[in-house]
């Protein structure tokens, strides 16, 4: 599975009811730490295609920030069975991305 752009219309489908583990990134394109982890994720994801990744642009999806409660960004959320099981703020490596994931 590809990185994929998170909605408030598909979230509840592509990452609340996924069966697999799906780690969401808030972010927003302004934002510089967030696109250092952009491209982290992009390599991640080529080193894992099976791994779902879900994108939620703060700027456009306020509302699914606002109930994750994301104050800053980047923030790493990771879903498994439709709960929030983990979650991280800032950058993080290719070995914290797989800590993470655990």
């Amino acid at each position: 599975m590809a990185i994929f752009a998170a909605t408030k219309e598909n979230f509840e489908t592509e990452v609340l009811q996924s069966e697999q583990t799906v780690l969401v990134d808030f972010w927003a394109a302004w934002c510089a730490p967030c696109r250092m982890m952009g491209l982290t994720l992009e390599e991640y994801a080529a080193q894992h295609p099976e791994q779902p990744i879900a994108k939620v642009n703060v700027d456009e999806q306020p509302e699914l920030a606002r109930e994750y409660d994301v104050m800053s960004i980047p923030t790493l959320l990771v879903f498994r069975n439709g709960e929030l099981v983990r979650q991280t703020v800032g950058y993080c490596s290719l070995e914290e991305l797989d800590d993470l994931l655990q």
